[in-house]
């Protein structure tokens, strides 16, 4: 497979704990938003495409603000997730207010793409090297049973700024995905990292991989995604906060022996604003790569 892959940025998310919508804030030197620098990676590390997924009342200023950036520098797609994206009349929840998560973003792109293609969140900050690792497995790497995610270890992905979630991993001999377990309110205490789950406290040692969501799939993966959809929706139907995750996707892939996720462990550098406190920390952290000729002056000139 030669063709260029594409960027999926799922950026429809309402941003709910760091309070404003964080995809369109801007952090960088001259108001750059995290995305565009995933954006700016990818396009280095060989994208063709960049397909941004989102509610349908930003489309319109997603659009002013990133087609004349990206112009002649990368195709651009969007695509609108909504609550009634791939949801058959009969199956719709009228009082549902929550996105159905981000498997379901993902599987709004399905007539959009059709080539290896990476997913990220947009809001966070991902490193040259990952969008590199990434980029190279999708181009000479990936197949209808392998696909890839971008581990990074734990210490590198914690808020100084209250806890935060992650998907812990775990491996086999051959460092691919065997599982993924969601893990609640993870901080450091004193010399460790620990997790306060509802009834236990969990330690996990440092080096352990997570998942940013930071994914790389053969375009074969929508049919497999609509497949379990189209289970979860009806088994769902009055869970009005029932969410579709892409680990639940990978989980029962890996589980059913369909495919297998290599982990590339090239997850470097990650900043994120999962709270309004880190916004100074990722505004500063971004003036150094700067300051330090990892980006241009002005990303777009």
């Amino acid at each position: 497979m030669n063709q260029k892959p594409t960027l999926l940025l799922l950026a429809a998310g309402m941003g709910s704990r760091y309070g404003g919508n964080k995809q369109i804030d801007g952090f960088g030197p001259n108001g750059e938003t995290i995305l565009e620098y995933s954006i700016f990676d990818a396009i280095r590390a060989g994208f063709g495409k960049v397909v941004f997924i989102v509610r349908e009342e930003i489309l319109d200023l997603a659009k002013e603000i990133f087609l004349p950036k990206l112009e002649g520098k990368i195709e651009v797609d969007f695509v609108i997730q909504s609550l009634d994206s791939f949801v058959p009349a009969e199956l719709k929840q009228a009082d549902r207010k929550k996105p159905f998560g981000t498997a379901h973003a993902v599987l709004c792109a399905k007539d959009a793409i059709k080539e290896p293609f990476a997913v990220i969140n947009a809001d966070d900050f991902y490193g040259k090297e990952a969008f590199d690792a990434i980029g190279k497995f999708l181009t000479t790497e990936v197949k209808p049973d392998l696909h890839a995610m971008v581990g990074y270890a734990i210490q590198n992905v914690l808020s100084d700024n209250g806890t935060v979630s992650r998907g812990v991993c775990e491996t086999n001999e051959k460092g691919h995905l065997t599982g993924m377990i969601e893990r609640t309110s993870i901080a450091r205490e004193g010399d460790k990292i620990v997790s306060k789950g509802e009834n236990e406290v969990l330690e996990i040692t440092e080096g352990t991989p997570v998942s940013m969501n930071f994914w790389g799939f053969h375009p074969t993966v929508f049919t497999d995604i609509e497949k379990m959809w189209n289970e979860f929706l009806p088994a769902n139907l009055e869970n009005l906060k029932s969410e579709f995750y892409i680990p639940t996707v990978a989980n029962n892939l890996i589980k059913a022996d369909e495919a297998a996720f290599d982990i590339l462990e090239a997850g470097k550098v990650w900043f994120g604003v999962t709270y309004t406190e880190d916004k100074p920390v990722v505004i500063d952290s971004l003036k150094k790569l700067h300051d330090a000729g990892e980006y241009p002056a002005d990303l777009w000139k």
